[in-house]
């Protein structure tokens, strides 16, 4: 009996050397912020796997502690699980606290599309000071599903995301519901990103360390020759030795010989004369102190 626990502890501990840790990493509109770590055997079996953590961690504001996002990876790259924004809630304390006696609470779901055609569902949640009619409560569904569907319409996803998590959309109905009737609190408790437009579709994929180690060299090789291509680009650009010459001779003060003396000293452009001082000219083989002032003067006067 004894031997058998044994095996099986052996087992299990295999089990865990076969996997790996990988980091779960926020998508751009939380500054790609490390969120989390997950274990896995395979790639694979992550993509897909939704992570539920609370604003207040991906953004250090503890009055967000109330608000859970819940973020899917859609792609691993070496160590790393890339996600997406696929929805929030509010927890469900927070929403009880919200309501007092004698006050209407007003709920509603609405669908809309984002700008690129994200297909989201909302569930906004309002509180009034006092109890209100059905008929009052009509007119605010009405505003509100009119208001959070133009912004959707206007707003990327990441841009919505962010609207609703930090407090916009909930103050954009707030003040648009004032000509119907005051509103105490408003909230988006929820939302779920139903569909992913066609062409804007997550390609999920696994991206292995010998993969990145190839895409790093590959960028490496497209840099090198980028910076190539620059420096033939910036040497093709600089004039010839006979074309300087003809340039430097334009100074006064300077001859052939002495445009040529300057030429193998360095200096190939009228801008590097310019720029240098009597005792840098002065250094340049066969310029004495007289001529270098005399350029410096003509250039400079």
């Amino acid at each position: 009996m004894a031997k058998k626990s044994r095996r099986a502890g052996r087992r299990v501990k295999d089990k865990w050397k076969s996997k790996s840790w990988y980091r779960i990493v926020a998508p751009d509109i939380f500054d790609e912020a490390v969120v989390g770590e997950t274990v896995a055997s395979d790639p694979e079996s992550l993509l897909g796997r939704v992570s539920e953590i609370s604003l207040q961690d991906l953004t250090g504001d503890f009055s967000r502690t109330h608000i859970k996002v819940k973020l899917k990876i859609n792609g691993v790259r070496g160590g790393e699980c890339k996600t997406r924004f696929v929805g929030h809630n509010m927890t469900s304390d927070y929403i009880r606290r919200l309501t007092r006696r004698r006050q209407s609470k007003l709920e509603a779901v609405f669908t809309v599309r984002t700008k690129e055609g994200y297909k989201v569902r909302l569930k906004p949640l309002s509180i009034t000071n006092k109890r209100v009619s059905s008929s009052v409560k009509r007119s605010l569904r009405k505003k509100q599903h009119q208001v959070i569907s133009d912004m959707a319409e206007n707003s990327r996803l990441g841009e919505l995301a962010q609207k609703i998590l930090f407090g916009e959309l909930p103050k954009k109905l707030a003040n648009e519901c004032k000509s119907i009737y005051p509103l105490k609190q408003v909230e988006i408790k929820k939302s779920e990103v139903l569909s992913v437009p066609k062409d804007e579709e997550i390609e999920m994929k696994v991206i292995t360390e010998e993969e990145l180690e190839e895409e790093k060299e590959e960028e490496e090789e497209e840099k090198e020759e980028r910076e190539e291509k620059e420096e033939e680009e910036e040497e093709a650009k600089v004039p010839s030795k006979p074309e300087v010459i003809e340039q430097f001779k334009d100074i006064k003060g300077v001859g052939p010989t002495t445009a040529e003396k300057l030429y193998e000293g360095g200096y190939h452009t009228i801008q590097q004369l310019t720029d240098a001082s009597k005792e840098e000219l002065t250094e340049v083989e066969g310029i004495g102190k007289a001529v270098s002032e005399t350029i410096y003067k003509a250039l400079h006067d």
